[in-house]
């Protein structure tokens, strides 16, 4: 093999592993530094070059086929851990709207977008609980396997992948409502209860008094119930696994 054939063969294998450090949180996403996403990359790419057969002499056309077959593989990957990431997400942006802190956003350094307090909380908790169990070595090791199940190479995209993608999704509301569900049900008693206060009490202005009231209830519910998120993430991450795999596997 010539160095330049070395070279493309390469760089052909750091696509997988650097779309992989791209889209997951806790190898870098896009608030660590370049050189060091970059370095990660080649680490794991080095590391996975002799478990790893890339073929060789790939005309142009081909070459961009098989990149983007890579990219897509690498990406659904990621989403093992993107899922239980943005799940949390919207637990936070649901809770938090219904406390009344949707008007006190902050940039999350995470995503670069304006969240409330409560989703940025309850996102680096998953972070937190994904590094405490070892999902990011759960999600190398699929990196390492995905190899042999998907070699780089041509393929196809299979027609279950809309399901897979359908699925995916799911889980994200599903588990944003599981985690939300203490603070909405509590809320809702709260407002029913405000309710009931303002038929009781006409003069009361409500919609004044309840604010306080809605926020201190609603924080003291998030703050009893946040000790409960580990188990949950833990619960769901290999099920967010499986059908991450399920949609690499469509680009067979």
């Amino acid at each position: 093999m010539t160095s330049f054939a070395s070279i493309a063969a390469l760089a052909l294998l750091l696509v997988r592993p650097g779309m992989l450090v791209l889209a997951t949180p806790f190898f870098g996403a896009i608030y660590a530094p370049a050189y060091m996403r970059i370095g990660l990359t080649v680490v794991v790419a080095i590391i996975l070059a002799p478990l790893v057969t890339v073929p060789q002499a790939l005309p142009a056309t081909a070459l961009a086929v098989v990149v983007m077959r890579e990219i897509a593989i690498g990406l659904a990957l990621a989403l093992a851990i993107r899922v239980l990431i943005v799940g949390a997400e919207f637990a936070g942006h649901f809770s938090g709207y219904q406390i009344g802190l949707s008007m006190g956003s902050l940039i999350d350094p995470q995503t670069g977008v304006r969240n409330n307090v409560i989703a940025i909380l309850y996102a680096n908790v998953a972070i937190v609980v994904c590094l405490a169990t070892n999902a990011h070595h759960a999600l190398l090791r699929a990196l390492s396997d995905s190899y042999q199940a998907i070699p780089i190479g041509m393929g196809g995209v299979d027609a279950a992948l809309a399901t897979h993608v359908a699925h995916m999704l799911g889980l994200v509301f599903v588990l944003g409502v599981r985690i939300a569900a203490p603070v909405i049900v509590v809320l809702l008693l709260v407002e029913i209860a405000l309710g009931l206060l303002a038929r009781v009490a006409p003069s009361l202005n409500v919609m004044t008094a309840g604010a306080p009231v809605r926020l201190a209830v609603g924080l003291l519910i998030v703050a009893a119930t946040v000790t409960g998120l580990p188990a949950l993430i833990g619960r769901y991450f290999p099920v967010a696994l499986e059908l991450a795999a399920n949609t690499a596997r469509a680009f067979r």
